[in-house]
């Protein structure tokens, strides 16, 4: 038995079809298309120095900001009208960081961090990005980590500690 579609079940078909060209890929797949001139809003370093280290927040404005790791990422989470201001947190649509094995993008908001490690970022003490728990386990064990916290257990007494040590 055959099937007629009608005028409305065609147009429904076209635009589905216009609609899966049309949705953009996400950010993660780009490649990261950082300028000699982007400086960390926080604390002014050049970010196309450290690629392994870069953490990136796109606002529902279209503006991009880059960072020379996670954890001035969320010092701006954490006060975003002291370095961009006119914008909230709640405007911010995208969040990455790199993993620190995989040196890709991955959405920092499901990332795994390692905190308290034997290894420096260009800041400093860092959080560590990673993609999975079980990566996150083996770099705390290999490198004196404390512990391994998600996204939304990062507080700003976790990013001061942090700039305390050292």
């Amino acid at each position: 038995m055959k099937t007629k579609f009608d005028s409305t079940q065609w147009l429904l078909a076209a635009l589905c079809l216009v609609w899966l060209l049309a949705v953009p890929e996400s950010r993660a797949d780009q490649k990261i298309e950082i300028t000699k001139q982007d400086r960390c809003p926080v604390c002014g370093m050049f970010v196309y120095k450290y690629p392994k280290w870069v953490a990136q927040i796109y606002f529902n404005d279209g503006s991009a900001y880059f960072y020379d790791g996670a954890k001035d990422m969320f010092k701006h989470i954490f006060n975003t009208q002291q370095y961009t201001p006119g914008k909230t947190a709640e405007m911010m649509t995208e969040v990455w960081v790199t993993d620190y094995y995989e040196v890709e993008l991955i959405d920092a908001k499901t990332a795994y961090y390692v905190i308290g490690s034997d290894v420096l970022g260009p800041m400093g003490h860092e959080l560590l990005p990673f993609k999975d728990q079980a990566a996150a386990q083996e770099f705390m064990e290999d490198h004196k980590g404390k512990s391994i916290m998600r996204y939304q257990d990062v507080t700003p007494a976790v990013i001061e500690s942090l700039d305390r040590k050292g």
